[in-house]
């Protein structure tokens, strides 16, 4: 269920305003409108919002895209290589930031993250996890919930950076058109 049905507007952070529109817009400049290129929070869903002549945003705002919030007109799912420069290199800040907001939905993931078959778990598709580190996070889990990334690392030998094995998993799953499971990041394709 997303935020959206749940009565909650999705939220996304601006990663690129581009107050005269795209460069690639071959329409006269009074035609254009300003775009911004931003990320879903809840579903790291990479989207084009196209803005009100008098949206005044900024890298880092907060808008509301579903259902579209003042001063956005309509939002579509993008790609990774549709992004300007300027939106890839804010990425990694927004995810950060997004991740340093929301510890206890990341952490929760360590603590409820399930087997995909009987031969793969959802932890081994994270970055450096095999099936021994993978059996040690499970082991840990089952003595107590984890309750912060620190615990984490405390108690997990051999993971010492969860957060930073989230990030990586999240920007591989931006980035990459092709990977067979996704766990953290939504794509235009998947809502079909």
């Amino acid at each position: 269920m997303s935020d959206s049905d749940a009565g909650n507007p999705t939220t996304a952070v601006v990663l690129d305003f581009l107050p005269r529109g795209r460069p690639d817009d071959d329409r006269p400049q009074y035609q254009k409108s300003p775009v911004a290129y931003a990320l879903g929070e809840s579903d790291f869903r990479l989207v084009e919002l196209a803005l009100t002549d008098d949206a005044g945003v900024n890298i880092g705002d907060r808008v509301e895209i579903d259902p579209p919030g003042e001063n956005v007109k309509d939002c579509r799912a993008i790609a990774y290589g549709d992004l300007s420069s300027t939106a890839e290199s804010e990425l990694e800040y927004a995810l950060n930031e997004i991740i340093d907001a929301n510890e206890k939905r990341f952490v929760d993931f360590y603590n409820d993250a399930q087997p995909i078959t009987t031969r793969l778990h959802v932890l081994n598709l994270l970055p450096g996890i095999g099936k021994k580190l993978r059996n040690n996070i499970l082991d840990a889990r089952k003595r107590k919930p984890f309750e912060s990334f620190e615990d984490i690392e405390g108690r997990v030998s051999g993971l010492h950076d969860p957060r930073g094995v989230l990030l990586e998993r999240i920007e591989e799953e931006l980035g990459e058109e092709d990977l067979k499971y996704r766990i953290f990041a939504r794509r235009e394709s998947d809502e079909e």
